[in-house]
């Protein structure tokens, strides 16, 4: 997989998420997994880092089983974003799929 392709759809899939319910590494992990991405979480807490500090994302700790977990949720900008990206992506469909014999 080429992840410079496909680092902009796993982005979306975490905002996706993340606007449903609060997220956190391990789950988004193999959520991604089930759609066919393969990340590490050396390769996914960059990401989700970055998100938060741009403002699309807020985390927090939780005490989950005795244990600290960081947890993710959307922010009014990554809402934004969201609705922004899921109006380019109507459109990239369309257009991909139009020639039906590609």
């Amino acid at each position: 997989m080429d992840r410079d392709i496909f680092a902009g759809l796993i982005k979306l899939h975490i905002l996706y998420h993340a606007s449903k319910e609060k997220i956190f590494g391990l789950w988004i992990i193999e959520e991604l997994r089930r759609h066919g991405y393969e990340l590490s979480p050396g390769t996914l807490y960059p990401i989700l880092h970055r998100m938060e500090k741009r403002g699309y994302l807020n985390s927090e700790k939780e005490i989950v089983k005795g244990k600290t977990r960081r947890v993710y949720s959307i922010t009014a900008p990554g809402k934004e974003m969201l609705t922004e990206a899921k109006s380019k992506v109507r459109e990239l469909f369309g257009e991909l799929f139009e020639d039906d014999g590609n």
